[in-house]
């Protein structure tokens, strides 16, 4: 028997290829899942594939653009041809469309935020409900941003795309909770050094923020309780 928490289960993590998503699945990697690693940068998620072999973890690459009309549905045969199960979902992957007033949005970045952020997300639940239902144990967690709950002035598009996410899963908790084991949280990560955090903030000293790791490891410890289905979770900040 396995003293690794997660042995013998498979989690998908979208946007994995850096930032908050690689070090999840890296984290998830270290306490025995098989991660599905997604993104559209297929060199960056590599390295972290190699980063998990490295570890002695286990890690299988699945390039996807979650924006292609048939991106989502290709993903799910794929993993529905090798697994029957999808133990867990880390619905990370989001786009940040620029900064500017509600007067002002524009509309092709404003759809790119919709169409990752809100309607792709609606597309991998769909897909993969089936699989999370065969689970004896399912969780969903996804990533949001405070902005959702407490919007700031030039942060509409992306505000109210992360409300809508916030929204939908919510529903979905709702509607899955008492025909299924799938539970669902939403986990808001607060400042971490990511790229798109970097984007937002360019005069921050990204030292004064914390790391991934830090967030993935509070995401892995909270996979392994019992949390409630329908939840929202703040990831601490770091000392």
């Amino acid at each position: 028997m396995s003293d690794l928490p997660f042995a013998g289960q498979l989690a998908l993590v979208t946007g994995s290829s850096r930032g908050i998503g690689a070090a999840t699945a890296e984290a998830l990697a270290a306490a025995g899942a098989h991660v599905i690693l997604t993104g559209r940068d297929t060199k960056a998620l590599e390295a972290v594939e190699e980063r998990i072999f490295a570890a002695g973890g286990h890690a299988t690459i699945a390039p996807v653009d979650l924006a292609e009309p048939d991106g989502i549905a290709r993903l799910a045969a794929a993993l529905r041809g090798r697994w029957q199960t999808l133990d867990i979902l880390v619905l990370n992957a989001a786009v940040l469309p620029q900064l500017m007033a509600v007067t002002q949005i524009e509309s092709a970045g404003f759809n790119k935020a919709l169409t990752t952020n809100v309607l792709a997300q609606q597309a991998l639940l769909a897909a993969f409900d089936p699989m999370l239902k065969a689970s004896k144990d399912a969780r969903v967690i996804a990533v949001t941003s405070s902005v959702a709950t407490k919007p700031r002035a030039f942060w509409g598009a992306y505000a109210a795309s992360k409300a809508a996410f916030e929204t939908l899963l919510l529903c979905y908790a709702e509607e899955v909770k008492n025909i299924s084991k799938i539970r669902v949280t939403i986990v808001d990560p607060g400042a971490t050094r990511t790229a798109m955090r970097a984007k937002a903030y360019p005069g921050e000293d990204p030292q004064t923020v914390k790391l991934p790791a830090e967030v993935a490891e509070q995401v892995v410890a909270l996979l392994g309780k019992q949390f409630a289905t329908g939840s929202r979770q703040s990831v601490n900040t770091a000392s």
